[in-house]
């Protein structure tokens, strides 16, 4: 099974995702640093609806100035406007396989997908 992960390495919850996928044989597991190969507006809008959640669910606020944005509660497609023009608004880390998406948080629902 492959999976794709849009990781950060500087993040905790990232690091621990990814170790959980390492750890598993028969996973072929895909790193994307996505602050320096960021999804594309349309990628996002893929896996956040793949993973049944909304762009505005998967908007990091801590660490970034989405609050002084106005971005949480704004329309969807201003919060995939602002994630695809800074990554550093996209909530880490997501996971694909061919059996799902999700915002990893916490780490554990990675499993979920595998």
């Amino acid at each position: 099974m492959k999976a794709t992960i849009w990781h950060n390495p500087k993040c905790g919850t990232s690091r621990k995702t990814l170790a959980i996928l390492e750890s598993l044989s028969g996973v072929e597991v895909e790193v994307v640093e996505y602050l320096k190969n960021p999804p594309s507006r349309e990628k996002l809008a893929q896996l956040y609806n793949d993973a049944g959640i909304t762009p505005n669910e998967g908007l990091r606020t801590r660490g970034t100035d989405a609050e002084e944005r106005g971005l949480p509660g704004a329309e969807a497609s201003v919060v995939l406007d602002a994630m695809a023009a800074e990554p550093s608004l996209i909530e880490r880390p997501i996971v694909e396989t061919e059996k799902g998406v999700r915002l990893c948080r916490p780490q554990d629902r990675v499993l979920e997908i595998l």
